[in-house]
């Protein structure tokens, strides 16, 4: 461990400390003076229910930075890498004043039975806790980022294998101020002549063999000379995307999940989407019947059209629901129009201009209406809001391996490739994307997605 990064990672714990204590301060003298953080807005009456400053320092300031440090520190708030994105560290720091917050409440309404001095000092106190962390954290990273861009701190890495170092981790190395890159060699009688005439921190192999004699002597080199040893699994090098680190007894082992909606993950989006589909089923069920009645009067019954659409890699289908938007029958005239698809780069059907389209339908399509009963496909658990595309069948059977990796996640009424270009994207790219969705699923992402959506509706870019 470099120095620096012990001293900057030590040196976040009295910043913390000396922020809640500005803080809860600066909160105890705005509710003494009545003054509220909304301007002119007056919240509650003077208080009158406050402590003497001494009793309030020794009773509540100082428990109060040593909870909020204990938060902290439960959150890996303090670990002494050597810098950490300033996102990352706001972020937690949010989550720690929060769990205080939530502390100090239940501590004076379960354990003491009584009420806090003013909840409005609490208000303002967890706000400002937030609010001083969140700049001593920044000027702690914009301090520890000068000392880098000095030298100071910086990691020195070589890369040594068989194989290239590969092009994601070599990018990284070379653009990130926290490591100086000194390029890749070969052999173990290259890495020590390398040692003597400069200071080396991290050796990364391309291609570590426990049987090798090679790799078990590099990492014995690396042992006796201080030097810290890391591997780039070959399987997992170029599929970095949720990696994780488990154990076997005391046997560590990598593993790869295909996507982060796993337990909780699984858990949020599903009940995002029953509380989305309900609300939007709510809010749009006048423009159901309106659409309803249209189509009733312009082409009759069925108004609802429902196919069969792969929704997994072992074939399991859903019902599909959308509006009837074609012709009776339109299903036993697609194979006579097969050879007009203008999608030759992939396993879709797409025509422009279809015959089979009614002129009602037509409209409905171009705004997307047609879609909207996969509201109900998705309170029935059968699709997400947000998500890869579901495809028919025959189209499915054409994938390849790599185009099956969709099937990690539920087919969605929505997703990343639809707000990038929809029916203008080359299936390439819409697995591209889609895949990338899987693997970097958040919560965020799917807001982002849905507020995305009713602007590339709007312009009608790549609607067939």
């Amino acid at each position: 461990m470099k120095k620096s990064e012990a001293i900057f990672g030590l040196l976040r714990i009295p910043v913390d400390a000396l922020a809640v204590f500005a803080a809860l301060l600066l909160a105890y003298r705005l509710r003494q003076l009545n003054v509220d953080l909304i301007p002119g807005v007056q919240l509650l009456d003077p208080a009158t229910t406050l402590p003497d400053l001494p009793d309030y320092l020794s009773l509540f300031v100082t428990p109060g930075i040593l909870g909020f440090l204990f938060f902290a520190a439960c959150l890996r708030m303090y670990v002494l890498i050597s810098t950490r994105s300033a996102w990352n560290e706001i972020g937690k720091l949010f989550i720690a004043s929060f769990l205080w917050l939530v502390a100090v409440i239940a501590w004076y309404f379960l354990v003491k039975k009584q009420l806090f001095y003013s909840r409005m000092l609490l208000v303002h106190s967890a706000f400002l806790i937030a609010a001083f962390g969140m700049v001593g954290r920044v000027s702690v990273l914009l301090l520890q980022r000068a000392f880098l861009h000095c030298g100071i701190g910086v990691r020195s890495v070589i890369s040594i294998g068989g194989q290239s170092i590969v092009k994601a981790a070599k990018t990284t190395l070379t653009r990130d101020v926290r490591y100086k890159y000194l390029g890749h060699i070969s052999l173990l009688n290259e890495l020590k002549t390398l040692r003597k005439q400069q200071e080396i921190d991290l050796v990364l192999q391309t291609d570590p063999d426990p049987k090798n004699s090679t790799t078990n002597a590099l990492i014995e080199y690396c042992r006796s000379e201080h030097i810290h040893y890391a591997f780039l699994p070959p399987v997992l090098a170029e599929n970095p995307h949720q990696l994780r680190t488990d154990h076997l007894g005391l046997v560590p082992m990598l593993s790869f999940r295909p996507t982060p909606l796993d337990g909780w993950g699984r858990v949020l989006k599903r009940l995002f989407d029953i509380v989305g589909s309900i609300v939007l089923i709510v809010i749009l069920s006048p423009i159901f019947v309106v659409i309803s009645v249209l189509l009733l009067l312009a082409q009759g019954l069925p108004i609802f059209y429902v196919s069969a659409r792969v929704a997994d890699g072992e074939g399991g289908t859903i019902p599909f629901m959308k509006f009837r938007t074609m012709i009776k029958n339109a299903d036993k005239k697609k194979a006579t129009l097969r050879s007009k698809s203008h999608r030759t780069d992939g396993p879709l059907f797409k025509i422009k201009n279809d015959p089979r389209i009614t002129p009602v339908g037509s409209v409905l399509r171009r705004w997307t209406f047609d879609e909207l009963p996969q509201l109900f496909n998705v309170l029935a658990g059968h699709m997400s809001l947000v998500g890869p595309r579901p495809h028919l069948p025959d189209e499915v059977d054409r994938y390849t391996s790599y185009e099956r990796r969709v099937f990690a996640v539920k087919p969605g009424m929505t997703g990343l490739a639809q707000i990038s270009g929809r029916s203008n994207l080359a299936f390439k790219d819409e697995v591209r994307l889609d895949l990338k969705y899987i693997e970097e699923w958040s919560l965020l992402l799917d807001l982002w997605i849905i507020w995305r959506t009713p602007f590339v509706i709007i312009s009608r870019k790549g609607a067939d």
